[in-house]
């Protein structure tokens, strides 16, 4: 099968010494003029493709049949949505606060909210569903102030609704239960069309607060709307066809929620939403709705992309249908291990003959979150790419010969939601956001050649010898030593006296089981002796990274320290008494 080749926006960069030392990359590409708000690009679909499906979701789990709504009818329900968002109180200091996942109706409702001039707050819902104590949930309401609450459906969520005990009115698509107010009743109200600025607020995204308590992040309408003309820019080839996409990426995470959603809305295409995910019992239903509808481009985190390549590799029809119509398959900076992507690469050259384009971005929920995007060939994981047009990377030198990278640009957030004292300690005093990311250039001759990934700035640790433990790299390392059996792994042992493994195996890891992993530790510690790389023990987890539960970053790697955290009495384990860690 002959395509012909993917528009892709040349390879060309500026490097600039900064006064201060170290260099500022930038894109050479100009960024064009964004539209001012999100709104104007649901107006220009409506009216170019009124009947195109913009949304689509399965009524429930299983259904046989999508529940779909157009650009034209989405276009009609969002104003009439927020003038009953803003009868009910929803204003621009009482945002509306979304608990339930991914649906037509929540897209519209975060639609209405910027019609009604207010910001949307999609929360992950694993602050109402799998808290015992809803702390989080208590704090984010606490910071946001919300006029309205919406859940898909109230009887899941009774329990974090009465841990909030707000008086404030609860939407629901039907008006039962604890629900004061159906979406039928909004549908009803006087329609209001506001015109959002550029510097509007339009959404507030909580990261997770693995090490504190959740933020929430100021995303404007400048962000959003000049991150996806940027995406646009360097990736041309969106606009020779309306995207199609099959997606479960939470909303409440700037990957799904601003990246596809908007990336879907920027370019007239359209999002099935996927009702399945990457976690035990769910991922049959991913499997059905990719075999049913032909994607051009998939995104995914590491875990979805381990699972998906072992039912491609099971099945040829469904392997080839995934690859009939796919353009771009793409995933989040260095999270994808190299054995992944050559099995992906095998794939689809069997399945049309040629190698379907890797491509990848690096961002955060303060950058709405695409920094640096890859539009050029590569042939592994771990490139950032080039800095988004309009986008400058300060190139920090570290003690440790690594350059940190700092961010700024239109796509950078003003700040923290009703926190100036975490906005001010964001920032270096010429204005850029400290990611708290390392990279190196891959050429230091060359900088259209991108920037190469090298860890977190502040996730290495030392040992109780004083000998630092580089996690970024050993990572790394360690899982291209186990493939195929690991998926992705911490690393823990601060303040210890060696290092200890916690492993997310792949299926092929679960099988074969401990003896194999053991094999493969014995083989990676004879080559790497040294305290700080030889690893001292291991453990098998048996569930996946949540990111729901923030152990997948905004950035959609690892979050260490969030494992770490939440799996404390597997870290316990880990470094306890008994026989249960692998010993290699």
């Amino acid at each position: 099968m002959n395509r012909a080749p993917l528009s892709l926006a040349p390879a060309r960069a500026h490097l600039r010494p900064h006064p201060t030392g170290g260099h500022v990359l930038t894109s050479a590409h100009p960024l064009p003029t964004p539209v001012d708000h999100l709104l104007l690009l649901l107006q220009r679909w409506a009216e170019q493709a009124p009947d195109r499906v913009f949304l689509a979701e399965r009524p429930t789990l299983g259904a046989p049949d999508w529940r779909t709504v157009s650009f034209g009818a989405s276009m009609d329900q969002v104003p009439r949505l927020a003038g009953g968002l803003r009868a009910l109180g929803v204003s621009a200091e009482r945002p509306l606060m979304l608990l339930s996942g991914n649906s037509i109706a929540q897209g519209l409702l975060l639609l209405a909210a910027m019609a009604a001039e207010a910001p949307a707050s999609p929360v992950s819902p694993a602050y109402s569903l799998m808290s015992r104590d809803h702390a989080k949930l208590r704090d984010v309401a606490a910071q946001l102030t919300p006029g309205a609450i919406y859940v898909e459906d109230p009887a899941p969520f009774a329990a974090a609704l009465d841990a909030l005990a707000l008086d404030v009115p609860v939407i629901a698509r039907r008006r039962v239960g604890r629900a004061t107010h159906g979406l039928d009743e909004l549908l009803g109200a006087a329609p209001f069309m506001g015109r959002p600025g550029p510097d509007m607020v339009a959404k507030i995204l909580f990261t997770s607060g693995s090490t504190g308590r959740p933020k929430g992040v100021i995303n404007t309408q400048r962000m959003l709307c000049s991150n996806q003309q940027a995406i646009a820019t360097v990736w041309p080839f969106l606009a020779e066809r309306p995207p199609v996409i099959v997606d479960w990426l939470p909303w409440s995470h700037t990957f799904g929620g601003n990246h596809n959603f908007h990336l879907v809305l920027h370019n007239g295409g359209t999002l099935y939403i996927d009702g399945g995910k990457p976690a035990p019992g769910r991922f049959d239903e991913t499997v059905r709705n990719l075999a049913e509808v032909a994607s051009t481009l998939h995104f995914n985190v590491p875990r979805g992309y381990g699972l998906l390549v072992d039912a491609l590799e099971a099945d040829d029809r469904l392997r080839d249908r995934f690859f009939s119509e796919l353009d771009v398959l793409f995933y989040a900076a260095a999270a994808l291990p190299q054995n992944l992507w050559d099995r992906l690469e095998a794939l689809s050259l069997a399945a049309r003959g040629e190698r379907v384009h890797m491509l990848s971005a690096w961002g955060s929920t303060e950058t709405a979150p695409m920094a640096t995007t890859v539009h050029f060939p590569i042939d592994q994981a771990g490139v950032l790419g080039l800095p988004a047009p309009g986008t400058e990377i300060r190139l920090v030198p570290t003690d440790d010969d690594r350059l940190e990278l700092r961010v700024r640009g239109p796509n950078v957030t003003p700040g923290y939601w009703r926190s100036p004292e975490l906005t001010a300690a964001a920032f270096d005093d010429d204005g850029f956001f400290e990611m708290g990311d390392a990279g190196r250039l891959a050429d230091p001759h060359d900088p259209a050649a991108g920037i190469v990934f090298a860890g977190r700035t502040a996730e290495n640790f030392k040992l109780t010898s004083g000998t630092w433990v580089l996690v970024g790299s050993l990572r790394v390392d360690l899982v291209a030593a186990c493939a195929p059996l690991v998926q992705d792994c911490v690393i823990a042992g601060h303040d210890r006296e060696s290092l200890g493994l916690l492993v997310f195996p792949t299926p092929a890891g679960q099988a074969a089981g401990r003896e194999a992993l053991r094999a493969k530790l014995q083989a990676f510690n004879a080559d790497n002796p040294m305290n700080s790389r030889r690893i001292a023990r291991a453990l098998l987890l048996d569930t996946p990274p949540d990111i729901d539960a923030g152990e997948i970053t905004d950035k959609g790697y690892l979050n260490q320290r969030a494992v770490l955290a939440n799996r404390a009495e597997a870290v316990a384990t880990l470094f306890g008494d008994g026989d249960t860690p692998i010993r290699p």
